[in-house]
């Protein structure tokens, strides 16, 4: 008689439980003035942007991060940097610069209003959700490039960071040994927390509507999760669980 099958519980398994902050980047004078900026305009962040750096930076200060990822462009990158100068444990650590980070490429629409990608949607004949600008990327070229940083991100993470495995779940993401931040843009992180509900199967933090888990972060605004990893036979690493601890939280940027 064949014996039973044993059912493996995730407190059995060898795991690395860390934790994952995304912000999006301060604000800029197009991101005033309702004007499209993703990868064609690069400009830097305004007064006001530079203040909510700052204050991301002071709301980060105590947060232990482990790996820095950003976006190339430069208002992602001056944000991290002020994120970092304020926090002791990024000391010595490399900000990786990366390219799939960008902000959604919006095509000819980009240095225009919203308004006027709106009309050029609905003289398509579509909605600006599903509506791509000649010469922009469409949503399911952003979405390959959030699915092609997350695999790097995981897989570096895991990589870095298994033998600091077994951390408990339960734990305050604060205190968590790992901890990874990621400053990127609107667009674009409206698609990753799409591809992290629907696609990853995270629910949605209790208090909290899908719509307002899908919307426009606030300018240096702040979401978290709590992600636990396995490593496969291959070695490399799996996503066991994923939960969102809050979403687009920005009362610390009000000035």
């Amino acid at each position: 008689m064949r014996a039973a099958a044993r059912i493996v519980t995730i407190q059995e398994m060898e795991v690395l439980t860390f934790g994952l902050t995304f912000v999006r980047h301060g604000e800029t004078q197009y991101n005033k003035e309702g004007l499209l900026q993703g990868q064609a305009i690069d400009c830097p962040l305004s007064e006001v942007g530079l203040q909510q750096a700052e204050a991301a930076g002071r709301y980060l200060k105590d947060v232990k991060f482990s790996n820095l990822f950003v976006s190339d462009m430069l208002r992602a990158r001056q944000t991290a940097e002020t994120i970092v100068k304020h926090n002791s444990s990024c000391a010595g650590l490399q900000l990786i610069c990366d390219p799939l980070l960008k902000e959604k490429s919006f095509g000819i629409a980009e240095g225009k209003r919203l308004q006027d990608a709106k009309d050029m949607a609905k003289a398509a004949g579509q909605s600006l959700a599903v509506f791509t600008p000649p010469q922009g990327e469409t949503p399911e070229q952003v979405k390959q490039r959030v699915k092609d940083f997350w695999l790097k991100m995981v897989q570096q993470v895991g990589c870095e960071h298994w033998p600091e495995r077994g951390q408990d779940e339960r734990s305050s993401a604060d205190e968590l040994p790992v901890h990874a931040l990621v400053v990127t843009h609107g667009a674009y992180l409206c698609v990753t927390m799409r591809y992290l509900v629907d696609d990853l199967m995270c629910p949605v933090p209790e208090g909290c509507s899908r719509a307002g888990m899908f919307s426009l972060s606030p300018n240096a605004g702040v979401s978290r999760f709590v992600l636990t990893l396995t490593k496969e036979a291959d070695q490399t690493f799996k996503v066991l669980s994923i939960r969102c601890l809050f979403v687009n939280r920005g009362d610390h940027v009000q000035i």
